[in-house]
């Protein structure tokens, strides 16, 4: 039987790892937020996998999101497929709009960071 349903417990660290990671940081952006090394980030999310049976960040991201939301696992495959033309929607009508950054682009990001933090 697959482990993924049962209520998983996870340290303070790891939560707060899992969190970030499910919003989509880097393990870089993480490791300088908590203020520890990218090493431990990396050991943190090994046994957070370990512990949730996963191996992928996108999975990660989704038990997250599922267990802080309260969505079960368990939908039919039409509410999945409805929840997925939903999102993808969303997603479009974002990425057409651009009066926002819908998606996180790292490189732009990251490189007015640095330029912001060089003018303080």
């Amino acid at each position: 039987m697959d482990n993924r349903g049962s209520i998983t417990v996870l340290t303070g660290r790891e939560s707060q790892v899992a969190e970030r990671i499910a919003w989509g940081a880097s393990q870089k952006e993480v490791a300088d937020d908590l203020g520890i090394s990218r090493y431990t980030v990396d050991n943190t999310l090994r046994k957070i996998y370990q512990k949730l049976h996963i191996g992928k960040m996108n999975e990660l991201s989704a038990w997250w999101f599922c267990t802080t939301f309260g969505i079960s696992f368990a939908l039919s495959p039409l509410k999945r497929a409805l929840g997925a033309v939903c999102l993808a929607g969303i997603f479009i009508v974002g990425e057409i709009n651009h009066d926002f950054q819908f998606c996180r682009y790292r490189e732009g990001r990251v490189r007015i960071e640095r330029i912001i933090r060089l003018k303080e």
